[in-house]
């Protein structure tokens, strides 16, 4: 994958979706072509496509009209149709129209406590052939927070931090609850949350305050006063769960529910890795804390390296739609308003560097 950058200060949605439109039009153009190809792929019928995308939007016109005027600038810039795009931020939301595939996506852990700023690292883990490039951008929102986050073309945000002081990571979960009906994109609720909160109780106000018609976890971590604080929050058509940190100050996640009502309706498939994946972060705790990003990275793969639960590289034997790879490793620095980040595995970052963004 191929990263990006994109700088905006203008805080009106229409004028930075334009700038954004004009500057990656074939991206953006691309990413649709290629999502609508896997939507066909996964057997989900195009009007059903269109009608979550639009229906999608439609609510996420309601819920920040913001967000929605920017996509509908991004589209009219780049020549695209807008469903056709709005059906990229609405991919998870699009996605829930099938069974969910064999593996999920991402592995988090953030560390966090009195007299220390939060400690992060995560792996994006997707489909290769789908996102070709990655997008960094630095903007301001209407709101007037500076926001620094990593996403792909087409969704509203993925994972990021804003200059009060706050961060956020992001999971796909998958529940009983999860349907076709179309609700406010996932991704646009990360997007708010960078975009205005400033605590950790703005940010579940936010969450709590869209309808969804798919489930994802928001990792959101804060640094208030030379202390840090963190909270999954997950999020289902059938409500919201609070996952807080264990005694030691880690709070992982990987792509199953722990929310004890929740988890109850949690449809990730059993050959999923995401078990695995987070008892390998378990396992390691101790010995992951009070590192740098680089030796963070290092350290998650727990001496194993590439063959770490939580590094992921494409099954070839397997069809296309069915091979997985980690295509980000991001550590979130909230204390000095930056991603830290490598486009690939933790082991590969661990050999090559980190960028910071």
């Amino acid at each position: 994958m191929k990263l990006l950058t994109a700088t905006s200060t203008t805080q009106d949605p229409d004028e930075r979706g334009g700038e954004l439109g004009l500057k990656f039009g074939d991206r953006f153009d691309r990413a649709a072509e290629l999502y609508l190809q896997h939507f066909d792929d996964l057997q989900i019928p195009a009007d059903t496509v269109r009608c979550i995308a639009e229906t999608s939007h439609a609510a996420l016109g309601v819920w920040a009209p913001g967000l929605a005027a920017e996509t509908e600038a991004i589209a009219a810039a780049a020549h695209v149709e807008l469903w056709k795009l709005a059906a990229v931020g609405a991919r998870t939301e699009v996605l829930a129209a099938a069974p969910p595939r064999s593996e999920g996506e991402c592995s988090t852990a953030v560390f966090t406590g009195v007299g220390r700023a939060p400690e992060t690292m995560q792996t994006w883990d997707w489909h290769a052939f789908l996102v070709p490039d990655g997008l960094l951008v630095s903007l301001v929102s209407e709101e007037g927070r500076r926001v620094k986050m990593f996403t792909e073309f087409g969704t509203a945000a993925k994972i990021g931090v804003n200059d009060a002081g706050l961060g956020l990571h992001f999971n796909i979960l998958a529940h009983t609850g999860d349907s076709d009906h179309g609700g406010v994109p996932v991704h646009a609720i990360a997007r708010r949350i960078l975009n205005e909160a400033t605590s950790l109780e703005e940010a579940e106000k936010i969450a709590a305050s869209a309808a969804v018609s798919a489930s994802t976890c928001l990792t959101v971590f804060e640094l208030h006063e030379g202390s840090s604080r963190a909270a999954s929050l997950e999020l289902s058509p059938s409500g919201m769960g609070i996952v807080r940190p264990g005694e030691d100050g880690w709070l992982f996640h990987t792509n199953h529910f722990l929310d004890p009502e929740l988890c109850r309706g949690d449809t990730m498939p059993a050959d999923s890795t995401t078990a695995e994946r987070y008892q390998h972060l378990d396992a390691i705790r101790g010995s992951l804390a009070g590192l740098g990003p680089l030796d963070r990275a290092r350290a998650a793969c727990g001496g194993e390296g590439a063959k770490a639960a939580i590094c992921m590289t494409p099954d070839t034997g397997k069809p296309l739609i069915d091979q997985w790879c980690t295509l980000l490793t991001v550590c979130v620095d909230v204390e000095n308003f930056a991603l830290v980040y490598y486009p690939g595995r933790p082991d590969e970052a661990a050999a090559h560097g980190l960028t910071r963004f």
